[in-house]
């Protein structure tokens, strides 16, 4: 007799993609699959509905947990802007298009 085991992609691809924010200066999301890079201006996230790219200023995470799929950022948040997912490119690529 086999188990049947669902593989960790679909699992978080089944996740919601929930975002609430306070006051323009928290935001906690949930459904992140992985931080892609980030700095004090700009954090590059997967999530399960696409490409998340959050800028603002003095941005730090302040908590994350991948295997729940959560995150917080503080700081100004000054833009939320989703792009739908396509052929992997580098962190340069992605920051100066």
């Amino acid at each position: 007799m086999t188990a049947l085991t669902k593989e960790p992609a679909a699992q978080s691809a089944a996740r919601p993609h929930t975002l609430h924010m306070e006051n323009r200066e928290k935001l906690s999301l949930a459904g992140v699959q992985d931080v892609s890079g980030f700095d004090e201006n700009l954090i590059l996230l997967q999530t399960s509905r696409g490409a998340l790219a959050i800028r603002g200023e003095q941005l730090h995470i302040g908590r994350i947990d991948l295997d729940l799929g959560e995150l917080e950022v503080c700081g100004l948040i000054r833009e939320l802007s989703y792009s739908e997912a396509g052929p992997a490119r580098s962190l340069w690529a992605r920051l100066f298009t």
